[in-house]
């Protein structure tokens, strides 16, 4: 294949590659931006966030019409296909993590009519440990680095079992109260988005290790999301 070919499908890769780390790095800001709005019950900011998910949007529709493009026009094979099939998974796994923000920063809306919340704080943790999770799996995936990959997929077990913590205080505030139910149930909300963003990071994860390695990640995943369960124990622990 002439020089000149190889170098415009790396350029073309690395197209690619950037337009990804741009848009996860709006869906990055849109979250400790949703984050903040939410602690300081600042609905302008909030409102700037629900806006700018349109540009992510736009990325993601690029992602998939270039990376289209190349895969028809260079018949790419082995880990070129792999990582431009996974490209648009990956792109639409940061869409889906920008949409959470937007939502999260619609919730500021409501709760700011409420009175303030100690569990804010716990909100607030979960929030910056999965915007670690979108760097560093975002820094993964552009240095092919399997290591930080699955360090990141390790990771989403921790943000599972604040969440937990999390659904089992609100869900005893609101036994004790009926007048706490309609914050509570936004804030739950708000921690099931930032669980689910947790999930979408380490979807991210297990399709590096996929295009770095060729096969997918043997290991089973791990949960610590017990929500599920949570009604029937805290129903248990108040009849105590």
């Amino acid at each position: 294949m002439p020089e000149h070919i190889v170098r415009s499908f790396d350029e073309e890769l690395a197209k690619v590659k950037e337009l990804i780390a741009a848009m996860g790095g709006l869906a990055e800001a849109q979250l400790s931006d949703a984050t903040e709005a939410l602690a300081r019950r600042d609905t302008v900011l909030a409102d700037r966030v629900v806006k700018a998910d349109a540009k992510v949007d736009a990325i993601e529709i690029e992602v998939e019409s270039l990376t289209v493009s190349i895969i028809a026009r260079r018949q790419p094979v082995a880990i070129d296909l792999r990582g431009l099939v996974s490209a648009i998974k990956i792109a639409s796994e940061i869409e889906r993590i920008a949409d959470y923000a937007a939502n999260i920063a619609k919730r500021t809306f409501a709760l700011s009519q409420s009175r303030a919340w100690d569990d804010i704080r716990a909100v607030v943790n979960i929030s910056r440990l999965a915007e670690g999770m979108i760097r560093d799996v975002l820094d993964a995936y552009l240095r092919d680095d399997v290591a930080l990959a699955i360090d990141v997929w390790h990771r989403d077990e921790e943000v599972d079992g604040l969440y937990t913590n999390l659904f089992r205080s609100l869900l005893t505030y609101m036994m004790e109260d009926a007048r706490n139910i309609t914050a509570c149930t936004h804030l739950l909300f708000v921690a099931k988005n930032l669980e689910r963003i947790g999930d979408h990071a380490t979807n991210i994860a297990e399709m590096v290790h996929y295009v770095v390695r060729g096969h997918p990640l043997a290991e089973k995943r791990p949960k610590r999301d017990t929500s599920s369960f949570e009604l029937g124990t805290a129903l248990g622990d108040k009849k105590g």
